[in-house]
């Protein structure tokens, strides 16, 4: 019976497709249990309890929301546009699930101990794997506008609005970072990415591209709406933005996408930047080890590198405060995108030079080089922007005085 399984599984077909039923359904159950998890840790943060009475220190919970959601009546307002308002959170919870297709989560695996490869631990290896999930990714502001604008709602209009204006500005530098990381590797394979971070004579990308890792890290809390760039929800209005008028499995469907996007985000924060399932001097977690154990350890290490950035989208969201729209705008297009093009013009000079064929210390050292030169020339910008009143607060200074009886208008 086993030989059986394994003679099937060896065809990669059978294995990709065993393989994607088992990370969606444990992208599924860590989906439910982020939710959890972001409250125990707000609370930690916060030096309070956090849910604690479903379960054991709270750990049925999550089934506990599941439930209410179910239960809660599915209200839905009238003069909406009934088939977009109700097909725009299955197409952010979809989008956020598709993602996980191409990403490499253990390398290659021997399954039958004979000493070859058989299959990839991968459900589908593309040509343009990282293509693909950016263009999956950048679909999920369609479930934004559409339940925004399907909604019959000022507010949810607004949000919506927001919220498409941000992510759409906020891939322009994210763009320009991952070309740092395609030009240094020389591939849009997610696969291949990782190999080009492992083995003699290489490291992890963000070794050499420290500020293009900062990038992408800040644009990922842009593109899943989370603080400190959760214009899209529009507390400010004391609304929920595109949420207000949604309930039930719809409204969870929109914070389970939200929460599902942030994971594969996460994996491919990984991949790109932290070698994926790689770390250094340890042999099972090297390409040359390919057994089952070795891809299950290999599995593990991806995902403890995904709850680590989890920890960070959580606790990121209880230690800044929200951005103001117009600061939000203008942190991207005059801040980040310029420094986007300066990490990727010198990314295309250090190539020019040698790249892969200069030692290792050399490359690290021309690459911090230029990351210096980066940050030294954003510096000077920033400071003569603040010198002559030009700062990203866009605080005035020259509002007129005001008395205790009222304005200078005299209201």
């Amino acid at each position: 019976m086993l030989e059986t399984v394994t003679e099937a599984l060896k065809n990669q077909l059978v294995f990709s497709t065993a393989l994607t039923a088992v990370v969606i359904g444990v992208l599924l159950l860590a989906v439910a249990y982020s939710i959890y998890f972001e409250r125990k840790i707000a609370a930690w943060i916060q030096d309070r309890y956090g849910p604690n009475r479903a379960g054991w220190r709270g750990v049925l919970q999550p089934i506990a929301d599941g439930g209410k959601f179910f239960l809660k009546e599915d209200i839905i307002p009238g003069g909406v546009d009934k088939p977009l308002y109700i097909f725009a959170p299955a197409i952010t919870f979809v989008v956020a699930l598709v993602g996980v297709a191409v990403i490499p989560w253990g390398g290659w695996v021997d399954l039958d101990g004979d000493g070859s490869w058989d299959v990839a631990c991968q459900a589908a290896s593309l040509d343009i794997g990282l293509l693909y999930l950016l263009g999956v990714g950048a679909m999920g502001v369609y479930g934004v506008v559409l339940g925004g604008w399907a909604s019959n709602n000022k507010y949810s209009l607004f949000g919506a609005m927001r919220g498409a204006a941000q992510m759409l500005s906020y891939e322009v530098p994210m763009g320009l970072a991952i070309l740092v990381v395609v030009l240094t590797s020389g591939s849009v394979r997610l696969e291949e990415i990782v190999l080009s971070q492992v083995g003699e004579g290489h490291c992890w990308h963000i070794v050499k591209h420290p500020i293009a890792f900062l990038l992408v890290l800040t644009t990922a809390f842009a593109e899943t709406n989370r603080m400190p760039f959760d214009m899209p929800e529009a507390e400010q209005e004391l609304v929920s933005g595109y949420l207000t008028e949604y309930s039930s499995m719809k409204f969870a469907l929109y914070f389970l996408g939200e929460y599902a996007h942030m994971i594969i985000g996460s994996a491919f924060i990984a991949v790109m930047f932290l070698g994926g399932w790689h770390l250094p001097l340890i042999p099972w977690l090297q390409p040359e080890a390919t057994s089952i154990w070795a891809m299950l350890l290999k599995m593990m290490v991806l995902g403890g590198k995904v709850a680590f950035f989890m920890f960070v989208y959580i606790s990121i969201r209880w230690t800044l405060p929200r951005f103001r729209f117009d600061q939000l705008m203008r942190l991207a297009w005059k801040k980040l995108v310029p420094i986007g093009m300066g990490v990727a013009g010198a990314a295309t000079v250090v190539v020019f030079i040698g790249g892969d064929a200069l030692p290792l210390w050399q490359e690290v050292l021309l690459c911090w080089v230029g990351n210096a030169i980066v940050v030294a020339v954003a510096v000077i910008f920033s400071l003569r922007a603040r010198a002559r009143g030009v700062i990203v607060t866009g605080r005035q200074d020259n509002m007129p005085p005001t008395s205790a009886t009222g304005t200078a208008a005299g209201l």
